[in-house]
Order: C-alpha cells, then sequence, then structure tokens
C-alpha cells in the first residue's frame, strides 16, 4: 500500500482534560482519523478548548461521563467504534487515552498493521487473571459496584454470573481490527442483558469487551487472530502498582526510547501513558525528533 494511501489505523481518544496536549496528541497521529470523546465531567472551558480548532478528520463524539473504573467509559469505546465503523475506510482501530502519545512512526504503524491485517492486539485472557486477586477477577463481577471518586463501593451479596460467556480482563487499551470492533458493537446492540449486568461491575472497561472477544458465540476465531502476547502501550508504574502510573518526565526518556518493556517485546511499543503538558512537554519534544511526528505543526510553529 502506498504511503499516501488512505488510512488504515482510526483512533478513539477518550479524553479527560489538558487540552494542549490532547491537541498535540491529534497533531502526532496525523493522518490518521480521530473519534474524540471528551468526558461530560470536563467543565464547559475545557470541553471548548479541547474541540476548539480541531482538523476535519477529527469527530467529536456526544459526551458521556467517564469516571474511573465505569461503565461510561464502556460507552464512550463502543461509540466511538460504531462512528468509526460507519466512516469505513480502515482496516483497525485503536482505544487511546487523552494522555497517550505514539511511540513509533506513522510509517512504522502502517507497516506493523499491513503485517496483521486481520488480527487484533489486546492483552486479554480469560478469568482467573492471577494479577487480580485471589478471585483472579470474578469479585469484580459477582458482586455489584459503584465507584465514589477513585473508591470501591460494593454490595456485598453475590449474584448470579451470565451464563456461556467467558469472561476475561486486561487492559482497556487495545488495537482491534474492524470485524472484531464490529462484533463487539454488535454484541452491545443485541445482549441488553449483558449490559444491564456489566454496568455494576467494577473496572467494566476491564472486562467487558475484553470478555465479549474471548466468547466464541460473539467472535468466532478470535483466538486465531488475536495478538494476545504483545501490549502495545509502554507504561512506566515507577515502583509498586498505583491505581494511576505516573507522569512520563524526562528522567523516564531513556527506558522509553529503548522500547522494550522486556526481552519478549518481539514488537515495538506503538503507544505509551501518561503524558501531560506540565511534566512531560521535554519528552513529548524528542518523541517527536524522533519519529517524525507533528511535522507539519512544528513547521508552522517555526519563527
Amino acid at each position: 500500500m502506498a504511503e499516501d494511501a488512505a488510512p488504515e489505523l482510526a483512533c478513539v481518544i477518550l479524553a479527560h482534560n489538558d487540552p494542549e496536549h490532547v491537541h498535540r496528541l491529534i497533531e502526532a497521529l496525523d493522518p490518521f482519523p480521530v473519534y474524540l470523546h471528551v468526558d461530560a465531567r470536563a467543565s464547559d472551558d475545557v470541553f471548548g478548548a479541547i474541540t476548539a480548532d480541531l482538523p476535519a478528520r477529527v469527530t467529536v463524539l456526544p459526551r458521556r461521563p467517564t469516571a474511573w473504573a465505569t461503565w461510561g467509559a464502556v460507552e464512550a469505546e463502543i461509540e466511538g467504534y460504531r462512528a468509526a465503523l460507519a466512516d469505513g475506510g480502515v482496516t483497525h482501530i485503536a482505544l487511546v487515552s487523552g494522555a497517550d502519545y505514539p511511540t513509533a512512526s506513522i510509517a512504522e504503524i502502517r507497516a506493523l498493521l499491513r503485517d496483521h491485517r486481520s488480527d487484533s492486539f489486546s492483552v486479554s485472557s480469560p478469568l482467573p487473571y492471577a494479577q487480580w486477586g485471589r478471585s483472579g477477577g470474578f469479585d469484580r463481577l459477582r458482586y455489584r459496584h459503584w465507584a465514589w471518586g477513585k473508591r470501591m463501593l460494593r454490595l456485598p451479596v453475590p449474584r448470579r454470573l451470565p451464563r456461556d460467556v467467558v469472561f476475561a480482563g486486561g487492559p482497556s487499551s487495545k488495537i482491534l481490527a474492524v470485524d472484531h470492533a464490529r462484533a463487539v458493537v454488535r454484541t452491545y446492540d443485541t445482549h441488553p442483558e449483558l449490559v444491564r449486568f456489566w454496568r455494576r461491575t467494577w473496572s467494566s472497561d476491564e472486562t467487558f469487551v475484553n470478555s465479549v472477544l474471548n466468547t466464541p458465540r460473539f467472535v468466532p476465531g478470535w483466538q486465531d487472530h488475536h495478538v494476545g502476547d504483545v501490549f502495545l502501550w509502554w507504561i512506566d508504574w515507577g515502583g509498586p502498582r498505583k491505581k494511576s502510573p505516573p507522569w512520563i518526565d524526562a528522567e523516564a526518556l531513556p527506558r522509553l526510547a529503548a522500547r522494550r518493556w522486556t526481552s519478549e517485546q518481539v514488537i515495538p511499543w506503538v503507544f505509551a501513558r501518561k503524558f501531560s503538558t506540565a511534566a512531560s512537554t521535554a519528552v513529548l519534544d524528542e518523541l517527536d525528533e524522533m519519529h517524525g511526528l507533528r511535522q507539519e505543526a512544528v513547521t508552522s510553529d517555526a519563527p
């Protein structure tokens, strides 16, 4: 495929704040189409700043509250997929946080997806998931949950799990082949009982889509077209795991520039998290230089 062919990747961005970084992220993703969701809890001023002067390749999605660990993030993800599928012209759709940034050139991303035209990149596995405590994550599903800030409220009365579902979990960040994204949207639309159930699960963005993808009746052949041993996001937890990773600053740049998490990371990272204008500008400038990102924006900003 020629370099100037139609973009192969659509990017669904879930943003909450930091308009300057969101604009920079969108510039770095040029020429990929972007489907932008802004948390409904953001102020009108922040929303206005994020959505001002966007290029024509950006579609602003209807706003929903997307508080941490709540169902709203899943709804925004699904609507992003729906919009990208309706526009067509892509082979893959990436779910990207507004605090992410590319760690590869556009040419490298295109080459990776050309090599995996029918494949999805999603680090998900059937429960029990060893990293999620003694229940392996099933307690996220068996009990009804609410989020209060970044605290979990759990009703300690177990409930029955839906039948014929392969419950799975993993990071919400992923790149899906369009056939898999279409299957996720179809399942969401045709199984309201699953939507009702998952609304009250904990961190549903880490289990709903992953469970749909791993259930053969929803996505036949998933295992044959799923690259599950490679996580394409570099996340530096900076020591013991916390609820959110720290901001990436200049001190983390050498580790990020190595572009491998372990010796088993056979495919270079495509994105990293998390960046902010305040903490990460110097690192972002280095990434732009290393990977040829935002060339037109940088040129237009030059004196």
